[in-house]
């Protein structure tokens, strides 16, 4: 199975912890919402810096995600937190991997 990659479209802080992703597929399949929940994934800057990202949660304002809307729109939020505190922000253009893709 191939890792799925994402560009960040947008990132904000979260209002109690961690960041919201806004991330578009640029390269494989939708990966179910399902192997979403709880993953690792590793952000990298435009420049080579990297980090460790775990996804806590999906935020509510754009409504329940679902696989549908997913594999439609190849666009997803994500509420995620840094595994390591003083790591870089995830900013615009970054390019996020490691869930795989489903086939």
């Amino acid at each position: 199975m191939n890792e799925t990659e994402f560009r960040v479209i947008d990132a904000m802080d979260a209002p109690y912890r961690g960041q919201i992703l806004r991330l578009r597929i640029t390269e494989g399949d939708p990966p179910s919402i399902k192997s979403l929940k709880k993953a690792t994934l590793v952000a990298r800057a435009p420049d080579g810096r990297e980090v460790t990202l775990r996804v806590f949660g999906f935020p509510h304002a754009g409504g329940k995600p679902s696989d549908r809307r997913f594999r439609r729109t190849g666009r997803i939020d994500l509420l995620v937190e840094a595994e390591e505190d003083g790591g870089p922000r995830v900013s615009r253009q970054w390019t996020v991997m490691g869930v795989p893709s489903r086939n």
